[in-house]
């Protein structure tokens, strides 16, 4: 299909996109193009509607309420990173985000674009599941609370139903004796995140009190490492911990259901996820006051 033929239609507010896209179910939605206008010009995708949501104030910018910052869905890359309370208090996702592209690509590209199509190696699936956020999905039947780590679904799907729009992503924030770290590896050819690991712990009187760790690039979604999780909850934070957390990045993961391409095999995306996991947690447990001996 010649990617010229299709209706555009433009979004003033949500209340206008939630309309459009019921009156026209197959509409695709345009935010920042990043992937959606790539994919329309090499014909994998050949809307004959496209709904551009751009505009939408409502959708856009950075709010702290309490201890949670609200980060619409319009919200480009270069914003987020320009804002230090993310940096002191949701590290890991700054961190990864700043990872992303280049300038132009962060001054561009939204948070919400990305995880609406979501790639299996995005560096900010896992960075979302680490920082325990909420994704809220508007719909005529008012808004839904989404957990990162039920939001990415097998084949670069999402749990959005077809009349959903994401509108917002709510991180909470963590201080004190807590941080994170995102740590990945490129494909040497295409130049592209290879697989990644997106961590955050809080720790308390010497003991990790919580722990989130996530990965892309393993399979065709992002997937939370709970082996790992485990091992650190409850257990001091030292270089035992880490290395006993380390040795279960791969547990209950099907090799078989793992990414097997050209870039890397799955057995070696094995290998690599445990060397990763480790390069994360050590870093996050430095931002935290430990040690690492080098």
């Amino acid at each position: 299909m010649d990617a010229d033929a299709f209706e555009y239609r433009e979004a003033e507010t949500i209340a206008d996109a939630i309309a459009l896209l019921e009156e026209h179910p197959d509409a695709e939605v345009l935010a920042g193009g990043h992937t959606l206008l790539p994919n329309m010009e090499i014909g994998l995708i050949g809307p004959d509607t496209v709904v551009d949501i751009g505009g939408i104030d409502a959708m856009q910018g950075i709010d702290r309420d309490g201890d949670v910052m609200n980060i619409g869905a319009l919200t480009t890359y270069s914003k987020i990173i320009d804002t230090d309370e993310l940096w002191d208090g949701a590290t890991v996702l700054t961190e990864a985000i700043r990872e992303i592209g280049d300038t132009q690509i962060r001054n561009r590209a939204t948070v919400g674009g990305n995880l609406v199509r979501p790639e299996p190696t995005s560096d900010l699936s896992a960075a979302i599941i680490a920082s325990d956020a909420t994704l809220i999905a508007t719909s005529r039947r008012g808004e839904r609370r989404i957990d990162a780590d039920e939001f990415f679904l097998p084949k670069r799907t999402t749990a959005l139903e077809e009349d959903e729009l994401l509108t917002r992503i709510e991180i909470p924030l963590v201080g004190g004796a807590a941080s994170g770290a995102y740590s990945k590896t490129q494909s040497p050819s295409a130049r592209y995140t290879l697989l990644g690991v997106a961590a955050r712990m809080s720790v308390d009187d010497g003991l990790v009190s919580t722990a989130r760790v996530a990965a892309n690039g393993v399979m065709n979604h992002g997937i939370r490492l709970g082996g790992v999780e485990d091992a650190l909850t409850g257990n001091p934070l030292d270089t035992e911990t880490i290395a006993a957390a380390t040795t279960q990045a791969t547990a209950g993961i099907d090799e078989s259901q793992m990414i097997d391409d050209s870039q890397a095999s799955a057995t070696f995306r094995m290998q690599l996820l445990e060397v990763y996991t480790q390069q994360a947690l050590e870093r996050t447990a430095e931002r935290t006051g430990l040690t690492i001996p080098a």
